[in-house]
């Protein structure tokens, strides 16, 4: 099984970082792809770079197309999720999504936090339709760029933000952001709840889709386009448009 970690920002170090957390938990036989786009902004942190990411992204997936089982966007908003699996033949899976699914299953509220702000993670956490499971959020005063260079302070900043969330009521806490990727053996000891990895939740889910062996949608949504004409796209992305091989 070959499973694709696809970055959505153009941060290199991001990517390894993600990839490293994957393959910590993938199972045997299960071969981690990373992949970075060849476009678009370095770090996201506005909904312009979002939507700069969402294209960067799925050009980045069709030119996987074929070659991988599934898919796991590391990227904490689940960057262009719903466009991805109306793309790509294979299961895609956003690391957000797939850590607060898991914690629905591990309690009745979870609580998530992340470096910065939390409004995003809030419409995010909606649109998901979790809103009702979700007992707080916690934007520590941290940014990706600190964490990469500075990964002890990183922990301790959210190790507080998880103790927050913990006394609010959490009965288990998502660890928000492709930068809080691999974090969890560092801050278990400390958490009175358990912590849920977005990249390494993305990879079991994504195991289970692909032994599921679900067909894709062949009508609504999900289902592929074709016949999609097209200027100025990828010739990968453009051939999946037309709905060619």
């Amino acid at each position: 099984m070959r499973i694709l970690i696809a970055n959505a920002n153009t941060t290199e170090a991001i990517t390894e970082r993600c990839a490293e957390a994957a393959r910590g938990a993938a199972s045997p036989g299960t071969e981690i792809v990373p992949g970075t786009p060849r476009f678009g902004p370095a770090v996201i942190s506005s909904g312009l770079e979002n939507a700069i990411a969402a294209h960067a992204v799925l050009d980045l997936l069709a030119e996987h197309a074929g070659a991988v089982d599934a898919v796991v966007l590391a990227v904490s908003l689940d960057t262009a999720l719903e466009a991805a699996r109306q793309l790509m033949p294979c299961p895609v899976v956003g690391m957000t999504e797939a850590a607060c699914l898991t914690a629905c299953m591990l309690g009745n509220r979870f609580g998530l936090v992340t470096f910065g702000g939390t409004e995003s993670y809030r419409l995010l956490v909606e649109r998901h339709g979790l809103s009702g499971r979700l007992s707080g959020l916690v934007g520590v005063d941290f940014t990706p760029q600190r964490a990469l260079s500075d990964p002890e302070s990183a922990v301790r900043s959210v190790a507080e933000g998880v103790a927050a969330l913990a006394r609010g009521g959490a009965d288990s806490i998502v660890l928000g952001g492709a930068a809080l990727a691999g974090m969890e053996p560092a801050l278990r000891a400390a958490s009175p709840v358990p912590l849920l990895d977005g990249i390494a939740c993305g990879v079991r889910l994504a195991e289970a889709l692909v032994a599921l062996a679900a067909p894709k949608a062949r009508q609504g949504p999900m289902a592929a386009v074709r016949g999609r004409d097209s200027v100025g796209l990828s010739p990968a992305l453009a051939t999946l448009l037309r709905g060619g091989d």
